[in-house]
This record gives C-alpha cells, sequence and structure tokens, in this order.
C-alpha cells in the first residue's frame, strides 16, 4: 500500500534550511550513508516524489554548480505557479494548485510504491492539512541555525513509532495522527 512520506533531515531547532534556503549545515554532518535511516534505503521504497518550487530551484542550482545530474529515477512533481527550466534526464511534471488534485497522479504513478514529500515543510504541512500525509520520517541534527525555514509549521499531532541513530542524526518516524487542536 502506498504511503506518503515526509522523509527530510532538521536541526535541533526545527528548521530544513537557514534564511538563504542553504543546506550546507546539513552537508557537513558526520552520517553513514548505508546506516539506519539512509536516503539509499528510503528510496528503494519510492515511487514518486513531489516538491515545491523552492525546494525544486534550490536542487537545480546545487545539480548545477556541483555538475551533477538529476539523481532520481522516478517520477518527479514540482508544485508552483510559476514557470520554472527543466533539467535534463528528468521526469519532471509541473502542478499548482491544492495538493489533493495532484494526490491521485502522485499515487498512481509510485506503483504500490510509497510517494516522497521531498520538501518543503509547508508542502508536507499542505499534504498533512489534507489529510494525505501518513509519515514524518527525520533525521534530527545536534545543530542550531536559529531561524530559517521550519520542519512542520503547522500544529498537528504526531506518534512516535521508530528511533535509532546515525551517527550524527538521531532518526526519527511518527506517523501523522491529525491536526492538534
Amino acid at each position: 500500500m502506498t504511503s506518503t512520506i515526509f522523509y527530510t533531515a532538521t536541526t535541533l531547532d526545527g528548521y530544513l534550511a537557514d534564511e538563504s534556503d542553504s543546506l550546507e549545515w546539513l552537508f557537513v554532518q558526520d552520517i553513514d550513508h548505508a546506516g539506519p535511516n539512509s536516503h539509499d534505503a528510503f528510496m528503494a521504497g519510492v515511487g514518486a516524489l513531489v516538491m515545491g518550487r523552492t525546494t525544486y530551484e534550490w536542487l537545480r542550482r546545487h545539480l548545477e554548480t556541483a555538475g551533477e545530474q538529476w539523481p532520481y529515477a522516478v517520477p518527479a512533481w514540482v508544485l508552483s505557479h510559476a514557470e520554472l527550466p527543466g533539467i535534463d534526464g528528468a521526469d519532471l511534471r509541473w502542478a499548482q494548485g491544492d495538493v489533493g488534485g495532484v494526490y491521485a497522479a502522485l499515487v498512481e504513478a509510485a506503483d504500490g510504491k510509497d510517494v516522497w514529500v521531498v520538501g518543503g515543510g509547508d508542502l508536507a504541512a499542505q499534504f498533512a492539512d489534507a489529510g494525505l500525509l501518513d509519515q514524518l520520517v527525520v533525521s534530527i541534527a545536534g545543530v542550531t541555525l536559529g531561524s530559517g525555514r521550519p520542519l512542520f509549521p503547522r500544529r498537528f499531532a504526531l506518534e512516535l513509532t521508530e528511533v535509532t541513530r546515525n551517527r550524527s542524526f538521531v532518526c526519527a518516524t511518527y506517523d501523522v495522527k491529525g491536526p492538534l487542536s
């Protein structure tokens, strides 16, 4: 059965990126790429992904600067009202509006695998608001930013289902229970 999962990393004070949308804090963390909560193991279960404009633009710039190719072999939706340039070799699909309008296409493309909400936190919260987010899988690093892009900018009840450690990260999996009243 397809689950919709917000799989991400965050700082101890709950930020995905700093005010400039930089993830430099993340790239200097010690991690075992084959260890618990690894990206490769997670991606083996992903059949489609979705991201917002800010995440897409950051990723596009990062790949261009690093001279890297698009890293995903699955269809990727970008939710944005703006016209954005594509990336060679990427199976990109553009959408706008309510996340519920793209959900069926994501699940169909995932073909029994999971849907990854890549980012950002507001997009994940939109899926949660619509009752379409099943899990939050987060790797928490021992660093603070003080401000920036928040992990999950809504009041939601979450149930902790798993905890592990991968070197510098505490890795936690939460089921999304619903809005916090």
